[in-house]
């Protein structure tokens, strides 16, 4: 691997451990303060939303700095709105700015790894990155369900009074202390994000009015989704990381309801869906080609048929398994499609403009999927149904997309 890649690494888990701590305690942060339940989704499709909205923006922004002292600087941002849970703003308010910050970071991070790394490497690349990212799930899913539970000791409840007093909180919160942990976790990571060299890559200068950035982002959402292999790896990623930040929410909601566990138990369980994911793309990492690629595509269908086997499961005995099989599986079936989405975008745009089409698409997919899921559940459709539909739609648009790389002789790429 070249020099720094492992400061981008070490920076991507500290920034992703606060990301997922943090919705662990945003989620607990409605519940103290009254919130009903339908507002834990919209927590994430506010954190989603600037990724959809700014696409078109994000991607040149990426291109034009230095990606570094980019990453540094959203990490600080990710700290000021997190600070903006002490002010009284409402907590999806302050996810939004959190997002935003968020939504910036991600073309720099997996732009880097483009401009930096041979094809050859890229696979493994993404198998180091999404190591780390699973990686820094599981901790702070965990993390974030530590600090709720210690929350009631005598020791925690002195140090979240003594802070609300001296730093004159208007917002009275038993979580104030370890939304101060979160801040600091951002600012480690806004200082490992200064150990990462430049790439040195340079990239033509653009316009920067808004009609022509509009006009360019759709010329390269354009341009990925009609190269064959592009649009098999873009359906992939957009599909997965929309059922998948549903199940994020599902699955701590199916851990309350079904298994009666609190919230804290169920972030833990939560956690060994990333413990499979690890191992799946470790293995994928340095397993897989990026011209074999294309031969993962049959396990999205297994991935999907899995939801349904897990929600209507009433014994952690079955769950726990089957949990860590879904995260091998998606694993497996994400590593090779994340390099060879990056791998056709790079060779086709940039690196910033790629990662950029590539988020649009797939938060675009989170925040449709987030809002049917928020939607069903203020009607009251059952929880195991809402996953079982998940899952069978998920099956569904694999196997179409299975057929169609089928039809299509998985064709070569080009190196």
């Amino acid at each position: 691997m070249p020099k720094g890649f492992f400061y981008l690494v070490s920076a991507q888990f500290a920034s992703g451990l606060a990301d997922h701590a943090l919705l662990i305690l945003g989620i607990a942060f409605l519940s103290e303060q009254g919130y009903p339940g339908w507002w834990a989704p919209l927590l994430k499709f506010s954190f989603t939303l600037s990724y959809v909205l700014l696409a078109p923006v994000l991607g040149p922004l990426s291109d034009a700095v230095s990606k570094p002292r980019l990453m540094a600087a959203m990490n600080g941002l990710k700290l000021i709105g997190v600070a903006f849970f002490f002010s009284g703003l409402h907590p999806v308010l302050a996810f939004a700015l959190v997002g935003l910050a968020a939504s910036a970071y991600a073309p720099a991070k997996y732009g880097l790894v483009t401009e930096t790394v041979t094809p050859a490497q890229l696979v493994r690349a993404n198998g180091w990155l999404e190591v780390s990212v699973v990686l820094a799930v599981i901790l702070g899913t965990a993390c974030g369900g530590l600090l709720i539970s210690v929350r009631q000791w005598e020791a925690m409840v002195m140090l979240n009074d003594g802070l609300c007093a001296v730093l004159h909180l208007p917002v009275q919160t038993q979580l104030a202390s370890p939304l101060l942990l979160v801040i600091l976790i951002y600012a480690l990571a806004a200082a490992l994000n200064w150990g990462i060299p430049h790439s040195h890559a340079v990239y033509a200068q653009r316009s920067i009015h808004p009609v022509a950035l509009c006009r360019d982002f759709w010329h390269s959402n354009t341009l990925l989704w009609r190269d064959p292999m592009g649009r098999i790896s873009l359906s992939v990623t957009t599909l997965f990381w929309g059922v998948g930040a549903v199940i994020h929410f599902a699955v701590l909601a199916w851990a309350q309801q079904i298994m009666h566990l609190p919230l804290e138990k169920g972030a833990f369980l939560q956690a060994i869906v990333a413990v499979g994911v690890i191992v799946g793309a470790g293995w994928a990492g340095h397993k897989i080609s990026l011209p074999s690629a294309p031969k993962v595509l049959p396990l999205g269908i297994a991935l999907g048929l899995l939801l349904p086997a897990i929600a209507f499961t009433h014994s952690l005995y079955w769950a726990v398994p089957l949990m860590i099989v879904v995260g091998v599986v998606g694993g497996v079936l994400m590593v090779p499609m994340n390099a060879l989405l990056q791998h056709r975008g790079f060779e086709l745009l940039t690196a910033g403009r790629s990662i950029a089409v590539q988020g649009f698409n797939e938060n675009a997919s989170v925040l449709l999927l987030l809002g049917l899921y928020s939607a069903l559940l203020a009607l009251h459709m059952p929880l195991v149904w809402v996953m079982t539909l998940l899952g069978v739609s998920m099956a569904l648009g694999m196997a179409a997309l299975t057929w169609s790389a089928h039809k299509a002789g998985h064709a070569r790429l080009k190196h």
